[in-house]
């Protein structure tokens, strides 16, 4: 099914929750809705449910008006961050229940659940309760639930956000495999960019309850459109550093010289904003890289790898780097830029330049 909303907006107690926002979803895709907490997502999805009416603006699937048609009469299955389950039912009892609902034949429903159970691992789980089960695995079953209901649309509110690392990252593999053997049109939201990646299809960049970019999940994450759909779209938010391009060549924060070349070649005179990713900056020389000198602020260590806060002068910037870097608060270091990766925002903040084919961290086919 395709799903398109039409000037929706959401107000709650005199606060706006939505502003108008425009938005066509692709049949049968996954669809991503990235943005922090508090940026509209879950209000959203309750939107595209059923489960609330917008202020304005209509909901269209398949080309036909359902604003007004409540969640029974939707075929749309929802998945929350919360560990929903039927705590005295077992795991078998918990999939198979919107079976019984819908009056399967008893074939039919053993099949469908076992076959859940298996793509999401927990079939040697099925005569278990959910106080028996980790977090993990009663998520897996509230999905397996979603799942066998085979709605047309399927949406997640973030729900691997109460798990720890290692499932999340497990379940990320196996939902994207699972989404594209299903025939529902997914709506996932989050407020991690690499699941957003990781997850591929297309993606919608929410912030403080506006829309502020939509398309495929890399092209945006190459082009970003503005400087603050490049902060969403990076973990960490993306490094700016205030330039001016003037006789051929850009100046960053006054400190350093970039010269115009590849993308960057076609710069007007003028002041700009130059972004770059923190894991675009590089703790060692190579050709072509321009040498910034810094102060350590702060050294993170996470997991494999660490982020350097470091300050030059009036710019503050955080590399992300592959392994454990012991940096001392104070100390001086070089850090590596390489212009090639530049991102350039004029003085409106909007994109007028991006790094040519760029691959992002983690593939998104």
């Amino acid at each position: 099914m395709s799903l398109e909303f039409k000037g929706i907006t959401k107000t709650l107690g005199g606060e706006t929750h939505l502003y108008e926002m425009e938005a066509s979803l692709s049949k049968g895709a996954v669809n991503v809705l990235l943005g922090p907490t508090l940026a509209g997502k879950t209000s959203l999805l309750r939107i595209m449910a059923g489960l609330d009416q917008p202020r304005t603006g209509r909901i269209f699937v398949d080309g036909r008006d359902v604003t007004g048609l409540p969640i029974a009469k939707r075929s749309v299955a929802m998945v929350y961050q919360q560990f929903i389950n039927y705590p005295s039912f077992t795991v078998y009892e918990n999939i198979a229940a919107p079976l019984r609902r819908r009056g399967s034949d008893r074939g039919a429903l053993d099949r469908k659940v076992r076959d859940a159970a298996a793509r999401l691992r927990i079939e040697h789980l099925l005569d278990r309760l959910p106080a028996e089960l980790s977090g993990g695995q009663q998520q897996r079953t509230a999905l397996a639930r979603a799942l066998v209901k085979d709605a047309e649309l399927l949406l997640l509110d973030e729900p691997l956000v109460n798990l720890d690392y290692k499932l999340r990252e497990e379940l990320r593999v196996e939902l994207r495999h699972i989404f594209g053997e299903g025939r529902s049109t997914v709506v996932y939201a989050t407020t991690e960019p690499q699941e957003a990646l990781m997850l591929g299809g297309n993606i919608l960049v929410l912030d403080q309850g506006r829309l502020l970019q939509a398309g495929a999940t890399v092209d945006v994450y190459r082009n970003p459109a503005t400087v603050r759909v490049g902060a969403v779209f990076s973990d960490p938010p993306i490094n700016l550093i205030d330039g001016v391009v003037e006789g051929g060549q850009a100046r960053l924060a006054d400190m350093v010289a970039v010269p115009l070349n590849g993308h960057l070649a076609g710069l007007a005179p003028g002041r700009y904003r130059f972004g770059v990713r923190a894991g675009h900056l590089f703790l060692e020389p190579g050709e072509g890289l321009i040498r910034l000198d810094a102060a350590v602020q702060l050294a993170e260590i996470s997991g494999s790898e660490t982020f350097i806060h470091i300050a030059a002068g009036p710019v503050t910037l955080v590399v992300q780097e592959e392994g454990v870097h012991g940096s001392r608060l104070g100390e001086t270091i070089s850090v590596y830029i390489d212009p090639s990766r530049l991102f350039v925002f004029d003085a409106s903040d909007r994109l007028v330049a991006a790094p040519g084919e760029m691959s992002p961290p983690v593939a998104a086919q």
